[in-house]
């Protein structure tokens, strides 16, 4: 059955409400039991630290503008480039090391299409303290003359748990169909959403390399279109500062960008802030982004680049 929803629903069904829950299980640490509910807390875990942290990231940055698209001829990146940035959680302890983020940008074999890969993967204190691990994969196919995104697939892996799920966005009839299945279990039928899109939609990883192509400037702002897991959603957004932050690129000029992706029928049904910094070149490269919410901060940041624009 597939299950149709537009873009005012808000039953949000990602896991974001999970989030402010994840101190409780740091606190309680972790042991590797097989229960149900053992499971459910390291499956709350692994949510929490991914959607923090790549969310934070790449979730809000799809802006939607009036009129005629960027020209893509002239993108600040190039087939080849790669980006890695290592997520970092503070509470109890001081800026614990969780996971590592890469993307890159890959040239389909036929056509002119961009592919960006991504991959998280837990590493550190969470996999000698709790005993946890995860790794999530995605693809996401992005159309070159639009640069709005065709198709995303992902495999989320939690220790023994895997699922694969492809998106496939039909712009002629405005509907995103995602659909989930369970590898091991190749005779239950699999989870189909279908939701209605705009004309110019993202996933979580295309819309960071829309925003890029954008001419961003102190005061203004604007509505977020993005979909993940089937459901579409928008998000205002607003450009706050211009500030320098220090990263591996130098002491960089940055542009401060802020979400409002907290609260209620919101991104994340919780309190909180989300910020994010994008340099003020002609690369437009994110070096560093913040959450703050009830489970403490998480911060991203720029770890290496290779084969930049130049």
């Amino acid at each position: 059955m597939i299950i149709i929803r537009n873009t005012n629903h808000k039953d949000l069904v990602l896991g974001y409400n999970y989030v402010s829950q994840t101190i409780n299980i740091i606190a309680v640490r972790i042991r590797a039991d097989k229960g149900p509910a053992s499971y459910r807390m390291r499956d709350l875990l692994r949510k929490s630290i991914l959607i923090s942290a790549v969310a934070a990231l790449f979730a809000f940055s799809t802006f939607g503008q009036n009129g005629a698209s960027p020209d893509t001829k002239s993108v600040p990146f190039a087939y080849g480039e790669t980006l890695t940035y290592e997520g970092k959680i503070s509470r109890i302890i001081k800026g614990i090391a969780v996971a590592d983020m890469t993307f890159t940008i890959t040239q389909p074999r036929s056509g002119e299409d961009y592919v960006v890969k991504g991959q998280a993967r837990s590493k550190g204190t969470l996999l000698k303290l709790f005993r946890y691990s995860f790794l999530y994969d995605s693809e996401s196919t992005i159309g070159d003359r639009e640069f709005r995104v065709k198709k995303t697939v992902k495999r989320d892996v939690q220790k023994e748990r895997i699922r694969d799920s492809e998106a496939v966005f039909d712009y002629r009839n405005d509907r995103v169909t995602f659909i989930e299945s369970n590898p091991k279990e190749p005779m239950r039928p699999p989870r189909k959403i279908a939701s209605v899109i705009g004309s110019e939609t993202h996933d979580l990883v295309s819309g960071i390399y829309k925003m890029r192509l954008l001419p961003l400037a102190v005061g203004k702002s604007f509505e977020i279109s993005i979909s993940d897991s089937g459901l579409v959603y928008k998000i205002p957004v607003k450009v706050l500062a211009r500030e320098r932050q220090k990263s591996v690129l130098g002491d960089v000029w940055c542009f401060r960008i802020e979400p409002d992706v907290f609260g209620l029928g919101r991104l994340i049904e919780k309190e909180g802030s989300m910020i994010i910094w994008i340099t003020d070149d002609a690369r437009r490269i994110p070096v560093r982004s913040q959450v703050n919410s009830q489970i403490g901060r998480v911060e991203i940041k720029l770890k290496t680049v290779k084969n930049l624009k130049s």
